[in-house]
């Protein structure tokens, strides 16, 4: 499986990959079963990102949720770098994340600093960052969902 910019939201194969190595890694489901990978990307009350495993990693994937969080739409989400989610001063503790994620297959309770298109920032409250690794122990890149959020003021 390729990740890239190419792929369709509501990818089959990918939404396995997605649900399926939360499943195998969180240990629970990221949606309830009877919800396919439409309500995920169209209904889902809750944010879910993807960024592939290139060296500087690129979404591949933003639910309509991250969309409306983040201000971007799914051709721009697609083409950004994942770094550029975090602020230049949060970047360096972003990847000490993700750094974690990849030896330990995920991590829960995260929260961190997020900047929006519109450089608003927020913090992204108890949130679960896995790998995406399929059933074969083969990794793809890592996601994140996280459904609670405090805005930031500007002073």
């Amino acid at each position: 499986m390729q990740l890239n910019g190419e792929l369709n939201p509501n990818d089959p194969e990918f939404f396995e990959l997605l649900t399926g190595s939360f499943r195998r890694l969180v240990g629970r489901d990221l949606l309830p079963r009877d919800r396919g990978p439409e309500w995920l990307y169209g209904d889902a009350p809750f944010v879910v990102l993807a960024h592939n495993s290139a060296p500087d990693p690129v979404f591949v994937y933003a639910n309509g949720a991250a969309q409306r969080r983040f201000g971007y739409s799914w051709s721009e989400f697609v083409k950004l770098q994942s770094r550029l989610s975090a602020g230049p001063s949060e970047r360096s503790e972003r990847q000490a994340l993700l750094d974690a994620v990849a030896r330990n297959g995920f991590m829960a309770g995260y929260r961190g600093l997020r900047v929006t298109k519109s450089g608003s920032r927020f913090w992204m409250e108890d949130g679960i960052v896995w790998q995406l690794r399929n059933a074969e122990g083969q990794d793809f890149g890592q996601a994140a969902t996280f459904s609670q959020w405090v805005e930031i003021t500007p002073s």
